[in-house]
């Protein structure tokens, strides 16, 4: 790719290329709120697609309004946007990629009325308070905190962008890259038409290297590059017993039960120290000490994490946490059978059924997983279905299981010593005076393959928002510092001179 080897000299940068001033900073914090408040006030649920035109609107205005052309470009199903400014031959190419859509939200599970109406809260106690946004006009209190769907995943990266253009066109700062922004409007269902949606626009999507900003930086704050994301596939396995519910009394002990059926089939998935049973499933990964050493850099506290999560011990696919995240993991999301509660019922279920999850590296193709286990659960003396069991096959096998697969999602993982991310790395650190976090590889799925098979470019997750931001749950959040952040950063990498500067 052209410019590639120049951007090792990128490195060398001046902390004049990135200095902002206080003011200036905390003007465009304001100016971002009510911004943000703007955008977050139109839902986008991506199962509803006029919350999505709705939001696509509000973006194409706002990007204009900065100089970018704009396209929405359309897809097997919901449309994306994409924009970018003039471009200049001589310099090199980023594209950023965010995602404009939502989870769903309950509004009875949040704090507030509206999950779209954003509230200013401060800390109380163990709890939070709500603010007057007029309180903002007079000062900024970075720790206060914009609760609203969205404000943390993914509109207010998207906000920050906005505004570090605004700052950098005040302080008429030449732009080192040319810049291009791609904004996924399915990230949050997995994001089924982008792999042919980038096949065909790929001349258009054309860069030298990509930047998501997606997902929490480090728990500790700091500044933080990842190089790259686990994938994700599913399976949904279901066992099956009498053909209806039978009383326990009647017909317990005689009528096969599918949860017990169920439960013995988990259960040999994994031994009692969490690892994968199933022959093959970690084959292919090797750690060597360069790598080691990186994931130890993390500032990380197995024992803190314990303590938040209250459990005594973790599981050993990893020594530490970040060693454990290079693996696939096999985890069961849903488990259910019958009823429970006040409302459980002596009977012997009809199914039972597990919702399971596999978090994929690199080293590991989704699909031949998921064949692993399907391979395991035959072995298991099971008759294996993608349907609902006829008659006649439940009266030929004596223990059946329906196994439904979900897609495929791709993990990316770039090289750490790759120029691209030195130049990040190296940016960051000077603008915020301190180490970055280097993380290997995260837990979460970002839908990026798609972006690196096509147009063959590395790619970095630089995350804006705070770690703690409950994202996908209720009371999802943004701490207003993380703006001032977003903004710094936004402002240093469009702006670090390359060598040509």
């Amino acid at each position: 790719m052209k410019n590639y080897w120049r951007i090792l000299f990128l490195a060398v940068i001046t902390n004049a290329a990135s200095a902002q001033s206080p003011e200036d900073i905390k003007s465009h914090v304001r100016h971002s709120i009510d911004e943000l408040k703007q955008f977050v006030a139109l839902p986008n649920d991506a199962l509803n697609a006029d919350d999505i035109d709705s939001n696509l609107i509000w973006l194409r205005d706002k990007f204009n309004q900065r100089g970018f052309n704009t396209s929405i470009l359309e897809t097997e199903n919901l449309p994306l946007f994409f924009a970018a400014l003039p471009m200049d031959d001589t310099k090199p190419t980023v594209l950023f990629y965010m995602h404009l859509d939502g989870q769903s939200v309950d509004p009875s599970k949040w704090d507030q009325a509206n999950p779209y109406e954003t509230v200013l809260k401060s800390k109380d106690g163990d709890g939070w308070k709500a603010e007057d946004c007029k309180a903002l006009d007079a000062d900024i209190n970075y720790d206060w905190r914009l609760f609203g769907r969205s404000t943390s995943d993914d509109k207010g990266p998207i906000v920050m962008f906005l505004n570090a253009i605004d700052l950098l066109k005040k302080n008429g700062k030449e732009l080192a890259f040319n810049v291009k922004v791609i904004l996924d409007s399915e990230e949050e269902k997995s994001s089924k038409p982008l792999p042919q949606a980038v096949r065909t626009y790929k001349e258009l999507l054309l860069a030298d290297f990509l930047v998501i900003n997606d997902g929490p930086v480090h728990p500790s704050g700091k500044a933080t590059v990842t190089y790259g994301c686990r994938g994700i596939t599913t399976l949904s396995l279901t066992t099956f017993g009498p053909i209806k519910p039978q009383h326990s009394g009647h017909y317990g002990n005689y009528a096969p039960n599918p949860g017990f059926q169920l439960a013995q089939v988990l259960a040999g998935m994994k031994d009692t120290d969490g690892k994968v049973t199933i022959p093959g499933y970690y084959d292919g990964i090797t750690i060597n000490e360069a790598t080691d050493q990186v994931l130890k850099s993390v500032p990380d506290s197995d024992t803190e994490i314990s303590k938040k999560l209250q459990f005594r011990t973790a599981e050993k696919v990893g020594a530490f946490y970040q060693e454990s995240l290079q693996y696939p993991s096999l985890n069961i999301r849903g488990l259910g059978s019958g009823w429970i509660g006040e409302k459980a019922r002596t009977i012997v279920p009809a199914t039972a059924t597990a919702e399971l999850d596999l978090r994929l590296v690199p080293e590991s193709d989704g699909t031949r997983l998921k064949s692993l286990v399907k391979k395991y659960v035959q072995n298991q003396g099971f008759h294996i279905t993608d349907t609902e069991p006829t008659k006649e096959e439940r009266l030929a096998h004596d223990k059946i299981m329906m196994i439904m697969e979900g897609s495929v999602t791709d993990a990316f993982r770039t090289d750490l010593d790759n120029p691209y991310g030195q130049f990040l790395v190296n940016t960051m650190a000077n603008t915020f005076n301190e180490d970055v976090v280097q993380i290997r590889i995260m837990g979460g799925t970002v839908p990026i393959a798609p972006f690196i098979n096509e147009l063959q470019i590395p790619a970095f997750i630089v995350p804006m928002v705070n770690a703690d931001n409950n994202q996908h749950s209720p009371n999802e959040n943004l701490k207003i510092g993380q703006i001032a952040y977003g903004i710094r950063t936004f402002y240093a990498l469009m702006s670090s001179p390359t060598s040509q500067n």
